[in-house]
């Protein structure tokens, strides 16, 4: 299995989703329909300062039911800078959690920070909880930063990464990279060591957030997300779920490439950095279907002006034992000794996040950790 094709394993499973047809369908329209959330015990964030794009959190100590590690847990608002030409003040969520435990490099170069970007149907603080990240983020000494899409945004909570203008890099994008930005201007952060990651959704807008700014994130981490420069509409963001782009898929990153270039004067070989990836998918999905990893791997290939073909290398894991893990596929692509892509392949997984808490919708119990995935894959990166 060194070649980027689909496996054994995952042919059979897009064969028994064609034949399913009516319920994959009936399963990706409620992709867009709100679905019952238990009541989380968490603060209210407070009101947003009069002073547009700032910072005012408010700090929680200790073990919450949205953070049950030692260290600080903090939410607030942050104001948006208002588009051109309005006056209307919008405001976004957001919760930070910074490590009790402080390793001798950060206290030396600042917390390397992961922008953690929830899924449809999720809140942020679900998501942390969800994910278990921020107990990892002690051990591994990680800041981790956790926007909440608005419900008058998208009643969904579904971060519009289908949207033409957030691909381009207006809408959301402009107003994530501004929280990157202020939370840098408050916090001791390590601005070589950003990341975005992401599920479904969230890892459809930390794409996109890398693709514009990738200046200013070192890596991504992808679970489970769509295929990058297409659906334009939320009906068009369902056919994409469901089929990819094949006719989109190379044309939008040479348009990317092509921004690029225009916007650094003379144009330069490294107007676009590398940008490593981790791309992590279950074999099962049927509401954001492997078709979409395959098309997206292919696009980071081209991103990173590596040749499509076979795989570095390639580790095939196998299930562990009561169902503790899934059997997966690892494949590697190297540039030298420098690891570019990682495509990971989940048998047996559907829409949820590998690893996660089970108490959670949108988490599967069995392992790989797609958690410790993401913070290792992290750690070999920095801008």
């Amino acid at each position: 299995m060194a070649k980027l094709a689909p496996g054994a394993r995952l042919l059979r499973s897009l064969a028994r989703a064609a034949k399913s047809q009516r319920a994959l369908t009936t399963t990706l329209l409620t992709a867009f329909t709100p679905l019952p959330q238990a009541p989380a015990r968490k603060r209210s964030p407070r009101k947003a300062p009069s002073k547009p794009a700032s910072l005012r959190p408010t700090a929680q100590e200790g073990r919450t039911r949205a953070a049950p590690a030692p260290g600080k847990w903090l939410a607030g608002q942050f104001t948006l800078p208002p588009p051109p030409g309005q006056t209307l003040v919008q405001t976004m969520p957001y919760w930070l959690y910074l490590p009790r435990h402080m390793p001798g490099a950060v206290a030396q170069n600042g917390w390397p920070l992961v922008v953690m970007l929830h899924g449809c149907h999720q809140s942020a603080t679900q998501f942390a909880e969800g994910t278990r990240m921020n107990r990892l983020a002690e051990e591994k000494g990680y800041a981790l930063l956790y926007p909440q899409q608005g419900e008058t945004v998208q009643a969904q909570r579904c971060w519009r990464w289908y949207d033409r203008a957030t691909q381009q890099g207006a809408g959301e994008t402009v107003a994530l990279a501004s929280l990157v930005a202020a939370v840098c201007g408050q916090y001791r952060i390590d601005r070589r060591r950003i990341y975005a990651c992401g599920l479904s959704a969230g890892a459809g807008m930390a794409a996109v957030l890398a693709l514009n700014h990738p200046g200013l994130i070192a890596a991504v981490g992808l679970h489970s997300a769509p295929v990058f420069g297409a659906g334009h509409s939320q009906m068009g963001a369902l056919q994409v779920m469901r089929h990819g782009a094949p006719l989109h898929a190379d044309a939008a990153i040479r348009a990317v490439l092509e921004r690029r270039s225009m916007l650094t004067l003379p144009a330069a070989a490294d107007a676009m950095p590398p940008m490593p990836a981790l791309m992590i998918q279950g074999e099962e999905d049927q509401v954001v279907r492997p078709i979409n990893q395959f098309q997206l791997a292919r696009q980071w290939l081209l991103l990173n002006g590596v040749p499509a073909g076979p795989a570095t290398r390639v580790t095939a894991r196998p299930a562990g034992r009561s169902g503790s893990r899934n059997a997966h596929d690892i494949h590697d692509y190297l540039v030298g000794r420098k690891l570019l892509l990682r495509v990971v392949r989940i048998a047996g997984l559907g829409h949820a996040w590998s690893g996660g808490n089970p108490a959670l919708q949108f988490n599967e119990p069995a392992g790989p950790d797609a958690s410790r995935m993401m913070l290792e894959f992290f750690g070999k990166h920095r801008r």
